[in-house]
């Protein structure tokens, strides 16, 4: 079948679900709807449906941001109003199917907004909650939106058209042109420029090459990565299919961790859908190219996410990482040239590919192009997953975005960038959302997870936390690593005490150092981040400690640790 073919049987299927004569109801199903009962939603209103006699369409989608109000449950009527129910429970999904679907009259107050060019009586459009009306939806276009399980509603919205223009219209030289153009930057941490990266490789005569995607994401407070595959996992398929065609890679995988079981599934169907559909596998498209694609899962590793460990957990070793050089797109994947990108980054290329890479530079703020998906979590009034344009200051995403802190309480600190990343004051608030303004400020913009604290939090036990994380999570291979986050630790938990001396926060940062300048991967050489940020924004709460053996907060009184270490 021909893609014009694929695109015009996806969107007469589309229609009969949007414009048809029969309700269709999506049910959030992400793993926050599931933590939150969508399974128990989804059986009451299907019960539901049953006893009224109403047949109706309900499909299971993805993350659509607001998750501090999952379970959502959307409701589409022929011609008629589409409402996002909020909180949704099977005794209030009974209420939403008498009312609105049996006699068309939405539940007013059961309603987080609307969505469509009708008003409703006495409820918002979902446009003008503070989560959605700073958006701007690259990556996240279809989340919530489309049934992840379903290949023609991808292709329908766009999916694929993207590939076929690319394999018909244009060479890979002109694809890594646009990429270049775009200033894309990789969003798994690091921010290096992806059409960079993909020039490496593009230049190896190799015939066997790989395109990896990195969905390991362990890091606490991120799900952006896990969202996106499991709300939309055709874009990065998508996105994975012409990465490999602007570099000549023959295959790709895409990496998850294991036990993630909705993103895994929803990436293993996707593939299967792709290749069934001639998007995978010999001669895509009836064209010259031919590309093969699987997933691959790993152990609960967080430095597996690292792009030389995540080679060696595919080749079935332990997730440690390599000695460089040689690099990746010499020397990577069972010895082949390759190159890793993250989920997000991938994301993005459909559109780029599509819409050209000097629309995707107009979007953001100085180098760093583009979107920022934000995980956002803590005491806040909104937490969940938004895609906004770089260049926004954390005051604008804290308060106008996520509402402020619950209960009226200040904000204390935010921090960004996963366990390695740093704390940042409220004195940082204007910071704009930038790869370099916040290299400057002594934090990371990382993957994407804000977390903020309010007033009753103890800096010295939440830098604690962090490197007990990362001192476990270390996987042992380099000595300064090993040891550095022990030392740490040690330091931190007899701060908290309060039985500090005078010379921890120098010890502290004689032993980052070490681990900066000695440690294999970033695991090391960020390890200090979280110390090193918090001594310089919050150095008084630490003194307060060590020199006058008191906890401002009172959050260290009583606490007890034990004297021993534990690493795996």
């Amino acid at each position: 079948m021909s893609f014009v073919e694929l695109a015009a049987e996806a969107d007469r299927r589309w229609k009969s679900l949007t414009e048809g004569e029969t309700p269709w109801i999506r049910v959030g199903a992400a793993l926050c709807g599931k933590a939150a009962g969508s399974d128990a939603v989804l059986v009451a209103l299907e019960s539901s449906l049953q006893r009224h006699g109403v047949a109706a369409q309900i499909s299971e989608v993805g993350c659509l941001g607001p998750c501090f109000a999952e379970p959502l449950v959307d409701v589409q009527l022929p011609g008629g109003s589409r409402v996002i129910y909020r909180d949704v429970t099977p005794e209030t999904a009974e209420e939403i199917v008498a009312s609105h679907v049996v006699l068309g009259t939405p539940v007013a107050h059961l309603a987080l907004g609307y969505i469509g060019e009708s008003s409703i009586d006495g409820i918002p459009a979902l446009s003008a909650h503070p989560m959605k009306a700073s958006e701007t939806r690259i990556a996240l276009r279809n989340a919530g939106n489309i049934d992840p399980g379903d290949i023609y509603q991808y292709i329908a919205n766009g999916g694929y058209q993207a590939l076929n223009q690319s394999l018909t219209e244009m060479t890979a030289q002109e694809m890594l042109e646009q990429v270049n153009a775009s200033g894309l930057r990789g969003r798994g941490g690091a921010a290096f420029a992806t059409g960079t990266k993909w020039n490496f490789l593009a230049g190896s005569k190799e015939p066997v090459k790989y395109v990896l995607c990195n969905c390991e994401e362990g890091d606490p407070g991120a799900f952006n990565d896990k969202g996106i595959l499991e709300s939309d996992p055709h874009t990065v398929v998508e996105g994975i299919i012409l990465a490999g065609y602007a570099t000549g890679a023959s295959n790709g995988y895409i990496f998850v961790r294991h036990g993630h079981d909705g993103p895994v599934d929803r990436a293993r169907g996707a593939v299967e859908q792709a290749y069934e559909l001639g998007l995978l596998g010999q001669n895509i498209l009836g064209s010259d190219y031919s590309f093969d694609l699987e997933v691959a899962l790993t152990g609960d590793s967080y430095v597996s996410g690292e792009e030389t460990a995540l080679m060696e957990a595919i080749e079935g070793k332990r997730s440690m990482p390599r000695y460089r050089p040689p690099f990746p797109a010499q020397v990577g994947l069972f010895g082949k040239p390759t190159n890793i990108n993250n989920v997000k980054t991938l994301a993005y290329v459909p559109e780029i590919v599509a819409k050209g890479g000097a629309w995707f530079a107009g979007i953001g703020h100085g180098r760093s192009t583009g979107t920022a998906i934000l995980c956002l979590s803590g005491p806040l009034n909104y937490t969940g997953m938004v895609e906004v344009p770089m260049g926004l200051n954390l005051n604008q995403v804290l308060y106008e975005i996520a509402g402020g802190i619950k209960g009226g309480k200040d904000l204390k600190l935010v921090q960004t960038g996963g366990p390695l990343g740093g704390v940042l004051g409220v004195d940082n608030m204007d910071l704009a959302l930038d790869f370099e303004v916040f290299r400057e400020a002594g934090a990371i913009l990382g993957s994407g997870g804000i977390i903020a604290a309010d007033e009753d939090t103890c800096i010295v036990d939440l830098t604690r936390a962090l490197i007990a994380f990362c001192q476990y999570e270390s996987c042992g291979k380099c000595f300064p690593c090993r040891m550095g986050m022990s030392h740490l630790l040690e330091v931190l938990e007899r701060i908290c005490r309060l039985e500090g001396e005078r010379g921890d926060l120098e010890l502290m940062r004689s032993v980052g150092l070490n681990m900066q300048a000695g440690s294999l991967c970033g695991h090391g050489q960020l390890g200090f981040n979280p110390v090193s940020s918090a001594i310089k924004y919050f150095g008084p709460e630490f003194d307060a400690h060590v020199l006058e053996r008191r906890c401002p907060t009172g959050a260290c009184l009583g606490v007890k640790f034990s004297p021993k270490l534990t690493r795996r």
